[in-house]
């Protein structure tokens, strides 16, 4: 089964907690802090792995989970690191999260890309001694893992996409240029899904797209719809197969005039990339007429007679296609810099009735990180918020009296001018 979208959710490992520990040896008459750091949490990683041409995988796995980092110990022991979790994808594959944004651009067989960043390890308490603090029974919380849900999407990777009307001709030919055996048949949408096939006897190999046939109103979602045309985004080359044929009581020209609009509606970028017209079924009784129509249709594009049952003009028309290939660059692969998370300078109030005051800003990880329930680490914590200014911030917004004060998990409260601890 071919899938080439689907939802998944990533979510990366936190790191671990740091240790609260104090030496304990004999003879040593002033022991000091000894808690070792949390360990990083796993990331996820996405591998492009040329062997795979589906997202057919994702349909039963869609949560993917890397582990915390170990907590760290005493003696200074660090946590270990958690192992990254490696999700294998194949080639073309875009990876954008739910508001559209994309994170990455999947081409090249073998790269990797974080997509998820575990959390830092949190320090130990050897970390936290000062001349203030000679006894710090403080270590830091591990800093949670990125967590979303992403789209994927694959876009094939072919130099030259096949395009027209369902039974055009489409899989016979690509049939007889490659390796690739579709299934064909007597009838309108045989082809359900892209094939890929590799030409080799045309000078340098290149890869042909054939995608599911194209009706009009396909750019809406009628047919097959717009499903299949995103697979055309990389090709550098259009072949346009038409039925010049009478057999199907359908006039060729106009035929012609349907999917080359489709296109623009779809993408005028994809519509403006260099289009082979080819006349199809030319071994059967009457076509010369239907020839006749498209020539003068598409005047002064050359149109290229062929017939994809008998072979005839195909290898004329596969040069055709290596010497256009020649001369066309091949489109820019976006470049997408590093996901990284947006640097936060400054803080904030938020006022609601019911919930009080919300601190919100850089001052939010470092609260993601401190340890919620250890009364030396919550007093550690409000010492750094008054360093920081938010007291004065409160008084200036005339904060009443008993307004709780959140930040992250924890509550304060603002009491005849100053934070206090409940």
């Amino acid at each position: 089964m071919f899938v080439d979208e689907v939802r998944i959710y990533v979510e990366a490992g936190s790191g671990g907690n740091g240790a609260v520990a104090f030496r304990r040896e004999k003879f040593v008459p002033t022991g000091g802090p000894e808690g070792g750091d949390g360990g990083r949490g796993g990331d996820i990683i996405f591998e492009v792995d040329p062997g795979l041409n589906t997202l057919m995988d994702f349909r039963h796995q869609k949560h993917y989970r890397a582990q915390n980092g170990q907590n760290g110990a005493a003696k200074n022991m660090y946590g270990r690191d958690a192992e990254d979790v490696i999700v294998r994808v194949p080639p073309g594959t875009l990876v954008k999260k739910e508001t559209g944004e994309l994170i990455a651009d999947l081409t090249e067989p073998g790269s990797r890309t974080v997509i998820a960043r575990g959390g830092r390890g949190g320090k130990g308490n050897s970390h936290f001694a000062s001349s203030r603090h000679r006894v710090p029974r403080i270590a830091e919380k591990g800093q949670p893992g990125e967590a979303f849900w992403v789209t994927l999407e694959l876009n094939l990777l072919a130099d030259v996409g096949l395009v027209g009307f369902p039974n055009a001709g489409k899989s016979t030919l690509i049939s007889k240029i490659s390796a690739s055996r579709p299934k064909i048949a007597d009838y309108p949408f045989t082809t359900l899904v892209p094939n890929l096939g590799v030409v080799s006897d045309y000078g340098d190999p290149f890869v042909v797209a054939d995608v599911p046939g194209l009706i009009e109103g396909a750019h809406t979602g009628l047919g097959l719809g717009d499903t299949f045309l995103r697979h055309l985004n990389r090709t550098r080359v259009l072949v346009h197969l038409v039925d010049v044929s009478p057999q199907m009581d359908r006039n060729a020209a106009n035929d012609y005039r349907i999917i080359a609009h489709e296109l623009q509606a779809f993408s005028p970028e994809l519509a403006a990339r260099p289009v082979i017209i080819a006349a199809n079924k030319m071994d059967m009784e009457g076509s010369e007429e239907g020839l006749r129509e498209l020539q003068e249709a598409v005047s002064p594009h050359v149109v290229w007679p062929i017939s994809a049952l008998s072979g005839a003009g195909i290898d004329a028309l596969m040069w055709e296609v290596r010497r256009v290939l020649d001369i066309t660059p091949k489109p820019e692969v976006q470049t997408v810099e590093p996901a990284l998370k947006p640097v936060v300078h400054g803080f904030s109030l938020e006022f609601d009735d019911k919930e009080g005051v919300r601190v919100v800003g850089d001052i939010e990880e470092r609260a993601s990180m401190t340890l919620w329930g250890n009364p030396h680490a919550e007093e550690y914590f409000l010492e750094y918020l008054r360093r920081r200014g938010l007291e004065g911030m409160l008084r200036r917004a005339h904060v009443a009296d008993n307004t709780p004060v959140r930040i992250g998990e924890g509550t304060f409260y603002w009491r005849e001018g100053e934070l206090v601890l409940e």
